[in-house]
This record gives C-alpha cells, sequence and structure tokens, in this order.
C-alpha cells in the first residue's frame, strides 16, 4: 500500500518551528486507531524525546485549528476527542515504526520519509546557485573597477580635448531668470 507523497504532504503542519504530522492523520494511514497509536506511544514513551513528540497546550491547539482553515473553535475539537493531539515530528514518526511493528507501519514509513525528505529538499537553497551568485558578485567588483578608471581616463581626455573659453566672453542666447539676477 504505498500513499501518494501528496497526500501525506497534506498531513504536515508547521507547529513550534517543527514540521508534524498529527496522530489521527498518522493512525488513518497505519489503519488502526487513533487510541490505540496514542497506547503505543504512551507504553513506548522513553523512545519519544520532546523534539520527536509534541504535545499542545490549548491556545497551540488553536494554531493548528487555524492550519486546517476550519470554522469550528475549540470546543467542537475538545467534543471530538478528550485530549489533545500527539504531534510527530520526522524523527518521531521514524521511531513510530519501532513502535507499530507491521508490514503496513514499514510501507507507510517509507512514504512518508520521502515525504519529508522532498519538502526539506524543496526549501535547501541550492548551492551551486550559491556560487554562481558569489561568481558575478566578484566580477561585479573587478567590472567595477575597470568602468571606474574607464571614466576618469575619458574625464582626462575631455579635459585635454575641450578648448577652454575665457571667462569674460558674452553669452548668447534668450536670457534666462539666472542671467537675470546676474
Amino acid at each position: 500500500m504505498r500513499f501518494q507523497i501528496e497526500s501525506i504532504e497534506a498531513m504536515i503542519f508547521t507547529i513550534k518551528g517543527h514540521r508534524v504530522m498529527l496522530d489521527s492523520d498518522l493512525a488513518k494511514l497505519y489503519g488502526v486507531e487513533t487510541k490505540a497509536l496514542n497506547r503505543q506511544v504512551r507504553r513506548n514513551i522513553s523512545r519519544f524525546p520532546k523534539d520527536f513528540l509534541i504535545e499542545l497546550d490549548l491556545n497551540e491547539l488553536e494554531d493548528l485549528r487555524r492550519q486546517f482553515g476550519t470554522a469550528n473553535d475549540r470546543t467542537h475539537w475538545n467534543h471530538k476527542r478528550r485530549t489533545t493531539p500527539m504531534l510527530f515530528t520526522e524523527n518521531g514518526v521514524a521511531m513510530l515504526s519501532t513502535v507499530l511493528n507491521s508490514e503496513t507501519a514499514i510501507q507507510i514509513n517509507i512514504s512518508i520519509m520521502r515525504t519529508f525528505t522532498k519538502l526539506r529538499s524543496s526549501l535547501k537553497p541550492d548551492n551551486s546557485m550559491e556560487d554562481r551568485i558569489d561568481e558575478l558578485e566578484t566580477g561585479m567588483e573587478e567590472t567595477q573597477k575597470i568602468f571606474k578608471i574607464v571614466f576618469e581616463r575619458l574625464d582626462s581626455l575631455e579635459d585635454q580635448i575641450t578648448p577652454k573659453l575665457p571667462s569674460n566672453r558674452k553669452k548668447i542666447g534668450l536670457p534666462t531668470n539666472q542671467d537675470d539676477q546676474s
């Protein structure tokens, strides 16, 4: 049973700066009840440190609810569940495969790990692009130096070529406001 990466991507949320998956979504993927999944996690809680498993308070639950885009308030959520959801980070999901030891869990975890990897690689900056930008910036500095030299030489040539006019020379043309004032 292989899930589409896009369908798993829709189940990944960002909370407290971590990409996480809800226990209920994972239970659905694994084909078990949420209660059974959480029970297995509680029995093996030493395998799930704080960076593997996040449990929310009510304010954080409200933030999560907003990511769903639902109009239901948290009292509605509380009617559906007796406990706040457990959120599993990428490492927590990987650890779930040791707690839920079934062929389905293994196959689902492979799909989920591929999804996390895809998301991570899409956000990782392209090193070759950074190198190209650095090269361009270095090249621009060199180009600016060359242009400075060219403009300085042009200025000196202009000074040599342009005839010097006497300062007492009478101006030709219509008077401007500045000419009237002098």
